[in-house]
């Protein structure tokens, strides 16, 4: 069984994942020792490949940059830090400042400017994809120091948004 430290906007939660039979999508996840059924629709694809999954019937689109440092959910933009239990020793955190898109879409705000101070998770631009608005955040505290995209813009995955320092 995989065992993880799973924090979310600093709450963190005992994870450990337990596959109903070998090479299912089907996992009995115990969340703080509580089961919950989860279907990946890609058991092996890295994370940043999964853009959806099914849990206790109800399916979710998934947003989350490849390091695993934010996912944006229905309900918004999250920090994740994951940490293995098994190795104790936390994921390093990428700093190079540079927030990409996640998905394709359409910039309808730009909520900030080159110079401004900004704090992590602090919106930086709206992104709307889907019929969805999503708040793209700071990954942490700095000064921007570039912004790269203007309000009514279409951007594509991974393009630069917004540079932190």
């Amino acid at each position: 069984m995989n065992s993880f430290i799973v924090t979310i906007d600093d709450h963190a939660y005992n994870v450990e994942l337990k596959p109903v039979a070998p090479g299912s999508e089907a996992y009995t996840a115990f969340i703080d020792g509580q089961p919950v059924a989860v279907t990946l629709p890609q058991p092996g694809a890295p994370v940043s490949e999964l853009e959806w999954l099914i849990i206790d019937n109800r399916p979710y689109e998934i947003v989350s940059d490849p390091g695993l440092r934010w996912i944006n959910l229905y309900d918004g933009s999250h920090t994740v830090e994951v940490q293995d239990s098994n190795q104790r020793v936390a994921r390093p955190r990428s700093g190079d400042g540079r927030v990409k898109a996640p998905i394709p879409g359409l910039i309808t705000r730009v909520l900030v400017e080159p110079g401004a101070a900004v704090r992590a998770d602090q919106p930086l631009v709206i992104l709307e994809a889907m019929k969805m608005e999503n708040e793209i955040r700071a990954p942490f505290d700095g000064v921007v120091s570039s912004v790269s995209v203007a309000g009514g813009q279409t951007v594509i995955r991974n393009q630069v948004l917004v540079e932190v320092q």
